[in-house]
């Protein structure tokens, strides 16, 4: 299997998949964390990264056989059909706000007749030698197709979006749910763990994976896998250096 089958089989039979984020330009990082993830979630929404940058990345999960889920900017054809064409074995986008965008998004990361991704790709096609129809019919039967609910308006149209043809996922964002929610920072808010809970069942009642992503916090990790999610996304590159050298220093000046 390759890397994308093998983690929908992982979500199908109940492994809760523990994913990277990576917001540095050099691809090394992701091939150093690439024996110990299930998952890239490759940050392109509050990072710089360029297209050239985000496809070395893409290259290194390839190399480990790890899928790379590429957050884009915002729901933008351009935007999702770059990240495809160098590699991204799915998509992550940020900040839905109806359920027009959800099926646009789907659309664009899936080719005609039953999208309307452009055709040009380089990369999954092994640049150019398994292109044509077979080509197009695994491309859209594997790509992963994950929206962000971290909004009040999302929620709203909660019961619509999950319905929409070809979703894959539903993504909870409870730091921005909860800023939209007006409670800043107050994940575990009544009024936060509801939406957030609602987000998990109604995508579970619908055949929807359910994902996540935070900063390096395995006790909230946790909490949010017994609520229902399935693949979290837990801390990025530059947490871990910094917990990591925290770590080192205090206990090296304790000692």
């Amino acid at each position: 299997m390759n890397s994308i089958e093998t983690f929908r089989k992982k979500l199908r039979d109940g492994v809760v998949c523990i994913g990277a984020g990576i917001t540095f330009a050099d691809a090394l990082v992701t091939d150093a964390l690439g024996d110990s993830v299930d998952f890239f979630w490759i940050d392109t929404e509050h990072t710089a990264m360029n297209p050239e940058t985000l496809a070395r990345h893409l290259l290194a999960a390839r190399a480990h056989n790890v899928p790379g889920f590429v957050r884009v900017g915002a729901g933008v054809t351009h935007l999702i059909k770059t990240a495809l064409d160098a590699g991204a074995d799915g998509i992550i986008v940020p900040q839905v706000r109806s359920v027009e965008k959800v099926r646009a998004a789907v659309a664009d990361c899936r080719y005609p007749p039953v999208g309307r991704r452009g055709y040009g790709p380089r990369v999954p096609s092994q640049y150019g030698r398994e292109g044509g129809k077979e080509y197009v019919g695994r491309a859209n039967e594997h790509v992963f197709v994950a929206v962000q609910i971290e909004t009040r308006e999302a929620l709203e149209q909660l019961d619509a979006i999950v319905a929409v043809p070809g979703l894959d996922s539903l993504v909870v964002g409870p730091s921005d749910l909860a800023h939209s929610l007006g409670l800043s920072g107050e994940l575990e808010h009544p009024r936060n763990v509801e939406a957030v809970e609602a987000i998990i069942a109604k995508s579970r009642a619908a055949g929807l994976f359910v994902g996540t992503g935070m900063g390096p916090d395995t006790a909230y990790a946790a909490a949010m896998a017994k609520r229902g999610c399935q693949w979290i996304q837990v801390g990025c590159d530059f947490d871990y250096l910094v917990k990591s050298i925290g770590t080192i220093t205090a206990e090296l000046r304790r000692i």
